[in-house]
């Protein structure tokens, strides 16, 4: 009996060693991908059971049992993201999870343009086809509430950037990190800014980096144009700007400002009102941030646009000199 016993013994240990020499040698080999297996998505909520039987379909791996086992063993297979990846060369399954784990996913791009609409924006988000849509019919104001906004208008208050993002992000995602990108470059500028610049809140920087940025297309000018608003403002005088106007009159602005939307008064008509508009007109990037907190210093009241192709404007420190520049680049066209 104790013969057999310890025959039984050996034919284990041999059967053991030989299941893990089988083990230890498929998770050290390395892989062999095709170029068509090379791009691989992990939908949210796969085991790593699912992943390697998903991989095995794929023809990547032989014995899928092993790549979950080593998931097991390792315990990085609660680690492992969701995502599309693009696998380079040959890696063996330790490699590959850690990839998985890392969450080294393709990237695709999404911008947010300087000086555009938080309208534009949704409509730039909806033909942006790598993003997932949620937000669709949603109003304004839903959208806000989704965001943990609730009450905060959304003018302005995404940054302009280029933003990377993996598959399965939502627009509201990319949202939310926008806006918190935002309030990021807007706490650093604000805790630098000049200490006499006539504005008591971030907010209130912000409104006016949004005209700046919408006023000039040549980013040089941006401090010595938000240099000119601080100047009105510590005066008292009303900001006279355009792109305000514009802003106001919503869908009703066919392209052309006449004398009468000048007159018309709205909340952000700063022709009939003093001071800043309620809400920013625009989303903004850093620099025109920047410009407003450290404006450069004039005696300038006044700029009207070149229209020579340049972008510039024409800068003056009184009416006189202003209404000869508004003759000279404005008029005679």
């Amino acid at each position: 009996m104790w013969r057999f016993l310890i025959f039984l013994v050996v034919v284990g240990a041999v059967g053991l060693g030989l299941v893990y020499a089988d083990y230890q040698g498929t998770i050290d080999k390395p892989l062999q991908f095709s170029d068509s297996q090379r791009q691989f998505t992990i939908e949210p909520g796969w085991s790593s059971k699912r992943v390697g039987n998903e991989l095995h379909k794929a023809g990547v791996l032989d014995k899928p049992h092993w790549f979950y086992a080593y998931a097991r063993i390792s315990k990085k297979g609660v680690g492992i993201k969701s995502g599309e990846y693009n696998i380079a060369g040959n890696p063996t399954t330790p490699e590959l999870i850690d990839q998985f784990v890392d969450g080294q996913t393709v990237q695709y791009t999404g911008k947010i343009i300087e000086g555009s609409t938080f309208k534009q924006l949704r409509q730039r988000l909806a033909q942006n086809t790598q993003l997932t849509q949620t937000i669709g019919d949603m109003s304004d104001t839903d959208i806000m509430d989704a965001l943990g906004l609730g009450g905060q208008h959304p003018e302005g208050i995404f940054f302009s950037d280029t933003y990377q993002f993996p598959k399965n992000t939502t627009d509201l995602e990319f949202l939310k990190r926008s806006n918190q990108m935002l309030q990021k470059v807007l706490d650093e500028e604000w805790a630098n800014r000049d200490p006499d610049i006539p504005l008591k809140t971030p907010y209130e920087a912000l409104i006016l980096a949004s005209i700046v940025e919408k006023e000039t297309a040549a980013p040089e000018e941006r401090p010595l144009i938000a240099g000119v608003f601080m100047s009105r403002l510590k005066i008292k005088m009303r900001l006279q700007t355009d792109p305000t106007v514009i802003y106001g009159m919503g869908d009703s602005y066919d392209g052309n400002i006449r004398r009468k939307d000048l007159t018309t008064d709205t909340p952000y008509n700063t022709y009939t009102r003093g001071g800043l508009p309620p809400t920013p007109i625009s989303m903004v990037g850093r620099e025109a941030i920047k410009a407003v907190m450290h404006p450069e210093a004039t005696t300038a009241l006044f700029f009207v646009a070149r229209h020579d192709g340049s972008g510039t404007h024409k800068f003056s420190e009184t009416v006189e000199e202003h209404n000869a520049a508004v003759r000279k680049y404005q008029l005679k066209r």
